[in-house]
C-alpha cells in the first residue's frame, strides 16, 4: 500500500487486526502493524500511543455518547437521553461495514487479559463521561450515575448481540438492539 494513501488510522488498526490474529498479540510489534498497513513507525505513534489503543478507537465511542446526549431533545428523561445517544451511536460507528472488523476485534481482546482489561478500563471511563454529560444536562447526581450504569448495560448486551454472527437478532442494527436491550432492561427494573 502507498503511504499517501488516507485513512492511516482505520488502517494501522486493520493491520493491527490482521497481525494480532494471525500472530497474537503479545508477538506483534509496533514495527510489523505499520510495515503492514504500508506505514511508518512514526505514523503509528502520530495516532496511538501504544499497540494496545490501535483497538480501542482513541475515544470515538465515548465523543459520540456524549455528543448523542448533549444533543438529545431537552424534554427527554435520562434513560430517553441515554437511549438518543446509543443511537447515534449506532447510526455512526457501529454500522453494518464495521460489524465483522468490530467481531473480529472482540475475540481478539477475549484472548488477551491485556487488552480485556484495558476493556474494561474503557467501558468504566465511557460511563464516567455519561455520568458527566448528563450532569451538564442538569441531571439529579444519583439519577445521572445510575442512568449511565444502565446506558452501559444496554451498550454491552446490545453490542454482544450486534458481534454475535450465531445471534437471531445479528441482521437487527445496532441501534434496534440496543432499544430492545433498554426495554427488558426497565422490564426487569419493574419486576418486584
Amino acid at each position: 500500500m502507498a503511504r499517501w494513501q488516507p485513512d492511516a488510522p482505520g488502517r494501522l488498526a486493520a493491520a493491527a487486526l490482521d497481525l494480532f490474529e494471525e500472530h497474537g498479540y503479545e508477538n506483534t510489534t509496533v514495527i510489523e502493524i505499520a510495515e503492514h498497513a504500508g506505514l511508518t513507525k512514526s505514523t503509528f505513534f502520530r495516532y496511538f500511543p501504544d499497540k494496545r489503543e490501535v483497538l480501542f478507537g482513541g475515544g470515538t465511542v465515548t465523543g459520540l455518547l456524549v455528543e448523542g446526549i448533549a444533543s438529545a431533545p431537552s424534554t427527554a428523561g435520562p434513560l430517553d437521553v441515554v437511549a438518543d445517544a446509543l443511537d447515534t451511536l449506532g447510526r455512526t460507528f457501529f454500522t453494518a461495514d464495521r460489524r465483522e472488523f468490530s467481531r473480529r476485534r472482540q475475540a481478539v481482546l477475549n484472548a488477551t487479559t491485556e487488552l480485556r482489561e484495558r476493556e474494561a478500563l474503557k467501558r468504566i471511563d465511557l460511563t464516567a463521561s455519561m455520568i458527566e454529560a448528563l450532569d451538564r444536562r442538569g441531571v439529579p447526581s444519583l439519577t445521572a450515575r445510575v442512568a449511565a450504569q444502565l446506558g452501559a448495560l444496554v451498550w454491552e448486551i446490545a453490542y454482544d448481540q450486534w458481534i454475535d454472527t450465531g445471534s437471531p437478532d445479528n441482521t437487527d442494527d445496532f441501534g434496534t438492539l440496543a432499544r430492545r436491550a433498554l426495554a427488558d432492561v426497565r422490564a426487569t427494573g419493574a419486576l418486584r
